[in-house]
């Protein structure tokens, strides 16, 4: 464990609020990272998933870097546009 994840881990048990935002913060990067990874297993640069949504380059960099907020419908469509299938799962 580095310098820093000895830090976060302290942060996180002296302070509820801190941990809970890290761990919603993570969650909400891991998907950005999905969303990403699976674009270019698709083959496909932003610019070109931009092209079939009709929209910018600039909105599927959000999508994938801040996808904090992101709607249902949202990724349905990012999905669709890059040839794949949504599936959720609660464990």
């Amino acid at each position: 464990m580095d310098d820093l994840d000895k830090y976060i881990e302290k942060r996180k048990k002296r302070n509820n609020e801190f941990k809970n935002s890290f761990e919603i913060g993570y969650e909400n990067f891991k998907v950005g990272i999905l969303l990403r990874r699976a674009r270019e297993e698709a083959g496909l640069t932003q610019e070109e998933v931009a092209n079939i949504l009709k929209t910018k380059k600039s909105a599927i960099s959000r999508i994938e870097n801040h996808s904090e907020d992101i709607k249902l419908s949202t990724l349905g469509k990012y999905a669709d546009a890059i040839g794949k299938k949504i599936y959720f799962q609660f464990t």
